[in-house]
């Protein structure tokens, strides 16, 4: 067995700026309308949870970058991170598969100026 992690930090401001100025352009490059829907549903609080998904992004793909032949191989909307009933983040692959992953674990946090995400991953 081997564990890969991945972890990611962004300024909240930072994609709070992105979302204003250029709209659903950005959002549709990023995020899957699930994610979209779900970020809007927070209301007040979206920015962060954008900034959040968007973290959680950059370290899924740094986890499984050591899986792919060529770190261009998977796009923005291959992973997908949605929240289970009980508010969990977990994450989903569209479009593009890994045999060899037996878990994968994710967990996003914000403050008021940032959102980090870290992820493990087992494989064999």
């Amino acid at each position: 067995m081997r564990v890969l992690c991945g972890t990611d930090i962004i300024e909240i401001e930072r994609i709070k700026k992105s979302i204003e100025h250029s709209g659903d352009r950005f959002t549709n490059l990023v995020y899957t309308p699930a994610e979209k829907e779900y970020c809007e549903s927070r209301k007040a609080a979206k920015y962060y949870h954008y900034a959040g998904r968007f973290a959680a992004k950059e370290a899924i793909f740094k986890a499984v970058s050591a899986l792919l032949k060529n770190k261009f191989d998977i796009s923005w909307h291959n992973a997908q991170v949605i929240n289970d009933e009980n508010g969990n983040p977990s994450v989903e692959f569209i479009g593009i598969s890994f045999d060899n992953i037996k878990n994968i674990d994710i967990s996003i946090s914000h403050c008021h100026e940032y959102a980090v995400a870290t992820v493990v991953i087992t494989v064999d």
